[in-house]
């Protein structure tokens, strides 16, 4: 009982050792304390990894019938019958007390892993009485009566039905990963089971846990791995999120990808499907385009040679393996782009970029959750004019996004104009004569997109990118006379601390208010890039932001997570069920977290105004640097051509 209780600081002398099941073990054993005892124990979280935010609420522990008065299930209990042998050791009765419970509470499922417990209670109950399932061990774990193990049990399932309707197993039982954490084909355990005449339950389900790359980091895809594959179907799922569980099984299953859409809102790409492949190459991008993104996004960045192409940073360190070929020696520092030094793409030529290996993006490497390693390296990075034709030949996009930043650096210090290399490509990819693709121009310089507006009739976006509580009338106006839309980060639509919302702003009212449209980043499936108020699910935090506060567009390194969102077909009904309610900002913080652990007050987010709206006008493109120049270091650049970055030096470790 030490995990997950404070037992071991209310009773420390109680520490002991008993055998279970043939197994010395020490610890705190509820047989040496009474329940009037144990009332004085509160529990906390049992798995160490998880937030110790609400540890400190002093729950107590409970009986089943407590449970059932403050509870009230509506689908009654699993009652699961652990160490039955143990406690008949020590004279206590584990199936007298399931007996004596049943007359109180109703209980519809039974499970254990111990074969003599069923044959104990099988007597006790009618026909109509609860279900038993026989809950199955790691395989190489011996089973106490039969002293069989669970994985020799597995091969005689017309055993099993002798005493159970059901089994239990990990899902590792069904579906395997490789060393890689890769699925390899399933098992035929469930067709087994059920051509056996036994229902199946699958147990192991967590959000906040590793699971197989295939699924990207997606609660959802693995639930629905077990559901919906077009080869079997399990019968149940035992989980530690019900909540997804539920809407996974309920909202999400059996749709298919021509499902009539929900909800309205724009999925759009982030560097593609920057979170499955290398961000900006080929292969993300067609990923995105079949996941189902509404738009793709192409971050424009020059070569020496003035051809524009699509990278997700102006350093191609951060998206490439430029550190571990010659070109490393063109590593330089620009102060007016970072203080740390780069491989800035305006040093090489487009084809020696075209030559260069891409790398995935890894933002929770720190973490431990390496995105797909087995594509971290795959896909080419593409010209502006490539991506505009693959988006041109696509039948289900409805628009590009074209991203342009670092102009005013551009035009001075490298004589590269990316406005013109922009719409120059445009028109020669034939976009000024297409009306079903729109395309859309986001900056976060005001001028870049007055530019833009005064050369062409294109869409223009504005990205804010601090964190705001607010907008002033004044900025709002100024907006509109340069942008169609407006993209904010998810904090400035509920500003959050130590990983809770703590309540909501009226920035995307106030801007949907003055007809512009309103796109929110970065939506991402790994756990950690989430608020505990989403319980770790990316779908449960899209519901919030799109169905609960109706935001015009989300964008996304993973558009196959949202676009499957947009066909929810529990959105489609009368009665919403709870498990896609909205999220409420601040409901979890202020009900279930610990007095003791709440954060400080944090100082306000920035009130965004008219001044920081405006930009200075964009100074005229200087005169085309020499090709010589271009090939090394660059004037106003110091060059480094021995000490590497820290980055740099990171990934030649590899």
């Amino acid at each position: 009982m030490a995990n997950p209780s404070n037992i071991e600081l209310v009773y420390p002398n109680r520490k002991n050792f008993y055998p279970v099941n043939g197994v010395t073990t020490q610890g705190w054993f509820a047989i040496d304390s009474t329940l009037r005892d144990l009332q004085n124990v509160a529990l906390f979280r049992g798995i160490p990894s998880r937030s110790n935010k609400f540890d400190g609420n002093g729950y107590t522990i409970l009986t089943i019938q407590n449970v059932a008065k403050q509870i009230k299930p509506q689908g009654g209990f699993w009652l699961n019958a652990q160490h039955d042998a143990f406690y008949e050791q020590h004279n206590l009765s584990m199936s007298s007390f399931i007996v004596s419970a049943s007359r109180t509470v109703s209980i519809n499922f039974i499970s254990s892993p111990e074969v003599n417990f069923f044959m104990k209670i099988a007597g006790h109950f009618k026909h109509n009485g609860p279900s038993f399932v026989f809950q199955f061990l790691a395989k190489e774990d011996f089973e106490p009566t039969t002293n069989q193990t669970y994985g020799s049990i597995l091969s005689n399932l017309t055993f099993v039905k002798t005493f159970s309707s059901g089994i239990l197993v990990p899902k590792s039982y069904i579906l395997q990963l490789d060393n890689k954490q890769y699925l390899i084909p399933h098992t035929s355990l469930v067709q087994d089971a059920h051509k056996a005449g036994l229902e199946v339950y699958v147990s192991g389900f967590a959000n906040d846990a590793d699971i197989a790359h295939n699924y990207s980091f997606d609660p959802v895809s693995e639930y629905l791995s077990f559901v919906d594959n077009g080869d079997f179907s399990v019968d149940g799922v035992v989980s530690d999120f019900p909540l997804t569980a539920s809407a996974s099984i309920d909202c999400f299953s059996h749709i298919g990808r021509n499902a009539t859409k929900q909800v309205d809102f724009l999925v759009i790409s982030k560097n593609g499907a920057s979170g499955d492949y290398p961000g900006c190459t080929n292969l993300a991008y067609e990923k995105a385009i079949k996941d189902g993104a509404d738009v793709i996004d192409c971050s424009v960045q020059m070569c020496s040679d003035g051809t524009p192409f699509c990278s997700n940073s102006i350093d191609l360190g951060d998206s490439t393996m430029v550190a571990q070929t010659p070109f490393r020696n063109r590593l330089t520092t620009v102060s007016e782009i970072s203080s740390n030094g780069g491989v800035y793409t305006f040093s090489l030529t487009w084809p020696e970029i075209q030559n260069l290996t891409p790398a995935i993006s890894n933002p929770y490497r720190s973490n431990s959750m390496l995105r797909n390693p087995n594509e971290s390296n795959s896909g080419n990075l593409i010209s502006l004019s490539q991506f505009l034709d693959l988006a041109k030949n696509s039948t289900s996009l409805s628009g590009v996004l074209i991203i342009v930043e670092n102009v005013v650096y551009l035009r001075e210090k490298q004589g590269l104009d990316v406005i013109r290399a922009v719409l120059d490509t445009l028109t020669e990819t034939g976009y000024n004569n297409i009306t079903t693709t729109k395309v859309m121009i986001q900056s976060t310089n005001s001028s870049v997109l007055r530019e833009f507006k005064k050369q062409s009739k294109y869409e223009t976006v504005y990205r804010i990118e601090e964190t705001i509580s607010d907008i002033l009338d004044s900025a709002i106006q100024d907006i509109k006379k340069f942008a169609n839309a407006v993209v904010i980060g998810k904090s400035s639509v509920f500003p959050a601390t130590k990983r809770f919302l703590t309540g909501q702003t009226a920035v995307v009212e106030r801007l949907q208010k003055s007809q512009l449209q309103v796109y929110v980043e970065l939506f991402e499936n790994e756990f950690v890039s989430q608020k505990l108020d989403s319980f770790y699910d990316a779908t449960i935090e899209i519901n919030t932001y799109t169905y609960g506060f109706g935001i015009n567009g989300t964008i996304t390194e993973y558009p196959f997570t949202a676009a499957r969102y947009k066909r929810n077909r529990c959105l489609g009904r009368k009665v919403i069920p709870p498990y896609m309610s909205a999220i409420q900002p601040g409901d979890l913080l202020n009900t279930l977290v610990s007095p003791l652990s709440l954060p400080p007050a944090e100082a306000p987010n920035l009130v965004f105004t008219n001044v920081d709206v405006s930009e200075p006008p964009l100074p005229p493109v200087a005169k085309a640097l020499t090709s010589s120049t271009n090939a090394g270091a660059h004037s106003g650049q110091t060059r480094l051509p021995i000490f590497l970055s820290g980055f740099f030096a990171s990934l030649l470790l590899m």
